[in-house]
C-alpha cells in the first residue's frame, strides 16, 4: 500500500462516523513522514467534489483543512451528479462519480459496473475519439435519469 493510500485511509477513518474532519497539513505530514504537498495531493485527488466531499482550506499559522462528506437525499444526489457531468466527461471522472453514488447507497455495485461498461472505451470505439467524451456524458446522464 502506497503512502497516498495510507493517508487517504487515515482521513476516511476520521470521516467514518459522518462527522467533519479538521486537519493540519503540517501535522499530517509529520505523522506520515512526508511533505505537505503530498497531503495536498491526496486531498485533491481522493476527496474531491466528484467523490462527494467538500473541502475547505485556510492557510497560514492557524491554518486547517476541513473535509466533510456530502450526504443528501438519493434523488438530489443523482441530480447533482447529472449536473456535475456537464456536456462532456472522461472515463476516470465518470468512474469517480459512479463510485460516489455507490458509496452513498444510491446505486448498487452491479448497476454502476453496468453503466461504466456502457460508457467505457470499448463501447465508445465506433465514436470518433474527439466525440467520445460528449457521447459518454449524454449516455451517462440518460442512465442516471432512468434510475429516478
Amino acid at each position: 500500500m502506497g503512502m497516498s493510500d495510507v493517508i487517504a485511509n487515515f482521513i476516511n477513518d476520521l470521516l467514518k462516523d459522518g462527522s467533519t474532519a479538521e486537519l493540519q497539513r503540517s501535522e499530517l505530514a509529520s505523522k506520515f513522514g512526508c511533505v505537505p504537498s503530498q497531503i495536498n495531493y491526496v486531498i485533491s485527488t481522493r476527496f474531491s467534489p466528484e467523490r462527494g466531499y467538500i473541502v475547505e482550506s485556510r492557510r497560514g499559522g492557524g491554518g486547517y483543512i476541513r473535509i466533510r462528506r456530502v450526504r443528501s437525499d438519493p434523488k438530489l444526489l443523482i441530480m447533482h451528479t447529472i449536473n456535475a457531468i456537464g456536456e462532456s466527461i472522461d472515463l476516470s471522472t465518470s468512474a469517480a462519480l459512479l463510485q460516489n453514488c455507490v458509496s452513498a447507497g444510491v446505486l448498487g455495485e452491479g448497476a454502476a459496473r453496468l453503466m461504466l461498461s456502457a460508457i467505457g472505451d470499448s463501447a465508445m470505439k465506433p465514436v470518433e475519439p474527439a466525440g467520445r467524451d460528449t457521447v459518454r456524458a449524454s449516455v451517462l446522464k440518460q442512465m442516471l435519469l432512468a434510475t429516478l
